[in-house]
């Protein structure tokens, strides 16, 4: 009887964070620490965008990792001022340290200073990364 208990309870538990991860994977958060950082165009390997930056993390096998490279690319080319930059988690651990990236993908948005304004662990939606560049910019960036 004991064992069933134990059982349950594992269930349980697995499903509340199951339901919680699925919840709040992907969603903009601010973390106070995030404003004080600054990403470079050579610590990136590329120019930083006039509006925003969209860097994003990933590794090879990620699955939600090809679905935001193709969000992420397709709002950049439809955001004038608008650069997304992917980089290899596993390449870039001095970065990944750094930033404090436990979860592939993890997107920063970049003001164009290459000051940290906002970060997703876990896939983003399309209308959370554009009032990202909205914060980036100050302005409201057009839906594409």
């Amino acid at each position: 009887m004991t064992g069933l208990v134990v059982c349950v309870a594992v269930l349980v538990l697995a499903s509340v964070v199951g339901v919680a991860r699925a919840m709040y994977g992907g969603r903009f958060r601010a973390r106070q620490r995030d404003g004080a950082v600054r990403l470079s165009a050579v610590e990136l390997g590329t120019e930083l965008g006039d509006r925003a930056t969209l860097v994003q993390f990933s590794t090879a096998l990620c699955g939600p990792c090809r679905a935001t490279r193709r969000l992420l690319a397709e709002i950049s080319g439809a955001v004038p001022g608008a650069t997304h930059v992917e980089i290899d988690a596993e390449d870039r651990l001095d970065l990944v340290k750094r930033l404090g990236v436990v979860r592939t993908p993890t997107v920063l948005v970049l003001d164009r200073g290459g000051r940290v304004v906002g970060r997703a662990s876990g896939q983003p939606r399309r209308a959370e990364v554009l009032a990202a560049i909205d914060k980036a910019t100050g302005a409201t960036a057009a839906a594409p």
